[in-house]
């Protein structure tokens, strides 16, 4: 498949396919992804973008077909699999714990911890998270005035933007954006697109699933058009525009003419 942008390739998938009983949800998806750059993929409900993204991550597993990351073979057995491997992936219902601050819900499962002098148990290292969320914060341009505030506390915005910050806390070398902005207003959506912007300034990875056209034909380098489970398009955003993606989504542009070089 033909790629935008400079660099190794980061992710590929050969063929993959997932099959729920006789629904076919995807079929055959040959994608890849360089290092440093930004794509989105789109499509109508139903077209299998969050599938996708679910066998990416280890939500679900694949029918068949391949996924390499980084450039090795995988099959992560749930996403946490996939985030030790350096997937950050910040799903439409954001997997935050509502009772818990800012830091316990960036280190969720990934706590740090004091030195065992304890012998077999372990002091959290309260000080050393606080250090590490602040700096993910302002890795982000993310603006929370009290991050020993619970989730539940905070505006949509503010949530989404902790989700987020969660990615750029740990060392990953691929974040995934599951329609980071769906819920969310004006000043709201702009905060997150910058933070999408800064990503890309730091040369990380990004995948966005997006139905919002405005905001992909700014922020990303390619565009991915899936429907009825199958990939139909592969767009660079300086050689298309958003009629020319909406013939792809709509099934007016069949897309015949996508060559897959996979």
């Amino acid at each position: 498949m033909e790629t935008s942008g400079d660099g190794d390739t980061i992710l590929e998938t050969h063929n993959l396919t997932k099959h729920y009983g006789g629904l076919h949800a995807l079929e055959g998806a040959n994608f890849a992804l360089t290092r440093g750059e930004h794509v989105a993929i789109m499509g109508d409900n139903g077209a299998g973008k969050s599938t996708f993204v679910r066998q990416i991550t280890g939500v679900e597993q694949r029918t068949k077909g391949d996924i390499i990351f980084n450039g090795e073979p995988v099959q992560f057995a749930g996403p946490i699999a996939a985030r030790e491997a350096g997937i950050e992936t910040v799903f439409q219902t954001l997997a935050l714990a509502d009772d818990l601050d800012v830091p316990d819900n960036l280190f969720l499962g990934r706590e740090m911890t004091k030195a065992d002098w304890l012998g077999p148990f372990r002091l959290l290292d309260y000080k050393g998270m606080r250090d590490a969320t602040l700096a993910g914060l302002q890795k982000t341009a993310v603006k929370i005035p009290n991050i020993r505030n619970t989730i539940r506390n905070m505006s949509g915005g503010q949530r989404q933007c902790v989700a987020i910050a969660r990615t750029a806390t740990f060392a990953s070398k691929l974040t995934i954006m599951d329609e980071p902005t769906a819920a969310l207003g004006v000043q709201e959506t702009e905060q997150v697109e910058n933070i999408i912007r800064g990503l890309k300034e730091q040369g990380e990875s990004l995948i966005l699933v997006s139905h919002n056209m405005r905001q992909v034909m700014e922020l990303v380098d390619r565009i991915v058009v899936f429907r009825r489970g199958k990939i139909v398009a592969n767009l660079r955003k300086d050689e298309t525009d958003g009629q020319d993606v909406v013939a792809y989504i709509t099934g007016a542009k069949t897309g015949a003419e996508y060559q897959d070089a996979a």
